[in-house]
């Protein structure tokens, strides 16, 4: 099986992770990160708070590529109800992760393909259950003097330093990375983006 059609994919995200598991399955991308103000969407549900994420960055990119595909997405961490973002500062992260420690909390990544010339669009949602180890104090104040969790929703990186935090998952490992590879994948291939052959 390989990959005989790659149509350019405009990645609306500065994302290293986004963009290495892209580009290890062969597709072609471009980077456009969006500008939107994240703070201002406020919907409390989960799901839709990252579709709708999802959907504003892509439609921020496509603006000024109106005949390109365009992939937003977005990741966050929700535990109790309570959705979490990238820390702002290190008493922020550490407070975060004694949020998690020793607890399941989910991870939602939602992901939009726009295209403005065909007008396109499909917006779909993972969620990932994930569950950390019992962290010491010393565990945390390490972890976060690595300076890993400052630009990771939950304050954490699963494919990073962060492993050691994880006991368990339940469900995508790559949307927990910040993209459920299978799901993208599946999209571009029924939008005709990406074909594969035998």
């Amino acid at each position: 099986m390989k990959l005989i059609k790659s149509e350019k994919l405009i990645l609306a995200s500065k994302s290293p992770r986004r963009k290495k598991l892209l580009e290890q399955i062969g597709i072609r991308i471009e980077i456009s990160p969006s500008n939107i103000d994240e703070e201002a969407v406020s919907i409390k549900n989960p799901e839709k708070h990252v579709k709708e994420l999802s959907f504003l960055k892509a439609k921020n990119v496509a603006l000024s590529y109106p005949e390109s595909w365009i992939l937003g997405a977005d990741t966050i961490v929700v535990i109790q109800d309570q959705i979490l973002g990238k820390p702002q500062s290190k008493t922020d992260a550490i407070a975060m992760l004694n949020k998690l420690n020793h607890c399941k909390h989910s991870v939602y990544t939602a992901f939009c393909v726009i295209n403005q010339k065909t007008d396109s669009m499909v917006v779909k949602s993972v969620e990932t259950k994930v569950y950390f180890k019992y962290l010491t104090d010393q565990e945390i104040q390490w972890y976060v003097g690595t300076g890993e969790p400052f630009d990771k929703a939950g304050a954490y990186g699963i494919q990073g330093i962060g492993a050691f935090l994880v006991k368990q998952i339940s469900g995508s490992y790559s949307n927990v990375v910040g993209l459920p590879v299978c799901e993208v994948v599946e999209t571009l291939m029924n939008l005709n983006i990406i074909q594969f052959k035998d």
